[in-house]
């Protein structure tokens, strides 16, 4: 398969898939960029040695595959909430904006969490917010 083929498949399958995913919308975007922006501030982190995900804080192939595989499993959710939304002949989306939502802001956590591991100040409420979802995860894994 040449390079061309390849190219023109991956494009059919994201328009796919972005189809499946309904009306593609800001917060879908924003979604995406959210997704984009927290996995590429993960491997910085990782890059400087300050990941919590592997050891030694350094960039893990294993990491990172389990974080591509989490963005995935949310795209998934999305998409089940999607198809509720069309079952129900729901045109206002409830359900696809609920967990696009709730997802977006769970991006940020983590986008905020990486720039506290590389030294980015973070307000002192949201900093105490993210220590105590640390200690409640670490409780739950416990």
């Amino acid at each position: 398969m040449n390079w061309d083929k390849c190219v023109k498949a991956l494009a059919a399958l994201a328009g796919w898939a972005a189809g499946l995913l309904g009306e593609w919308n800001a917060l879908t975007t924003s979604l995406a960029a959210a997704m984009a922006v927290d996995y590429l501030t993960g491997l910085i982190a990782a890059w400087r040695g300050r990941s919590p995900k592997s050891e030694g804080g350094g960039v893990s192939s294993r990491a990172g595959f389990d974080g591509l595989l989490r963005k995935a499993f949310i795209l998934a959710v999305i998409l089940l909430a999607t198809l509720l939304d069309w079952a129900l002949g729901s045109p206002s989306r409830a359900f696809q904006t609920a967990a696009t939502m709730y997802y977006l802001a769970n991006e940020g956590i983590s986008i905020l969490e990486n720039a506290a591991l590389m030294g980015v100040p973070v307000p002192k409420a949201l900093k105490s917010a993210l220590e105590t979802m640390k200690k409640e995860e670490a409780q739950k894994e416990e």
